[in-house]
């Protein structure tokens, strides 16, 4: 997949940062995330994870409809969250697709009413986003893609167990786990909501 069957603005935004043609990562995950595959992603840092992600999301996403998220994004603090917000911001140039950081630095009253002013992207930590949806404070019912970046930091501070309480609470939805190594623990989740999932490794 080149990055010219993208959106127009999408390939505008990737034109201005310079990307020219994709990552051998990128060539082998694009077009089968954009064909609706649930994907492990192994890769080492480098490889162009996080940039997938964001080109994969605003791809699927286009432009902004209705007020509920349609990707939600795992990550694993505020900063992480705030760093992949700046990603999406610099790609999303030209379409009016709306970014939201959810984390626990925050007063979960604020973000629960500025989530229902309307979002297409949630970037959030696993624990922030369990306690918003318990508090009815997200509309899960529109979701479309599932994605945990660097999913290394789930086995800490039980984040794994959080993660794993989203996909009990909405329908069909495509994953998308990325991380540097593969943990056997990932086979709870083969097991599950992710039992079709393709692994690809680098």
């Amino acid at each position: 997949m080149s990055f010219k069957k993208l959106i127009e603005p999408l390939t505008d935004a990737i034109n201005h940062k310079g990307f020219k043609e994709p990552l051998p990562l990128q060539k082998q995950i694009l077009p089968n995330i954009k064909g609706g595959a649930s994907l492990f992603v192994i890769a080492p840092e480098g490889s162009g994870k996080t940039t997938s992600i964001v080109i994969s999301v605003i791809q699927k996403l286009k432009h902004a409809v209705e007020d509920a998220p349609r990707a939600l994004i795992f990550v694993k603090d505020k900063q992480a969250a705030l760093n992949l917000e700046l990603e999406f911001n610099a790609f999303k140039r030209g379409t009016d697709l709306r970014v939201y950081c959810a984390y626990d630095e925050h007063s979960i009253d604020i973000q629960r009413d500025e989530i229902y002013e309307g979002t297409d992207i949630v970037i959030a930590t696993p624990k922030r986003l369990n306690r918003l949806f318990y508090l009815n404070g997200i509309n899960l019912n529109k979701l479309q893609i599932c994605i945990v970046e660097d999913a290394d930091f789930l086995f800490r501070n039980n984040n794994f167990a959080e993660a794993t309480r989203t996909p009990e609470s909405i329908g069909k939805c495509q994953y998308l786990v990325f991380a540097d190594k593969f943990d056997a623990r990932f086979k709870r989740w083969q097991d599950s909501f992710m039992y079709n999932a393709q692994v690809v490794k680098m």
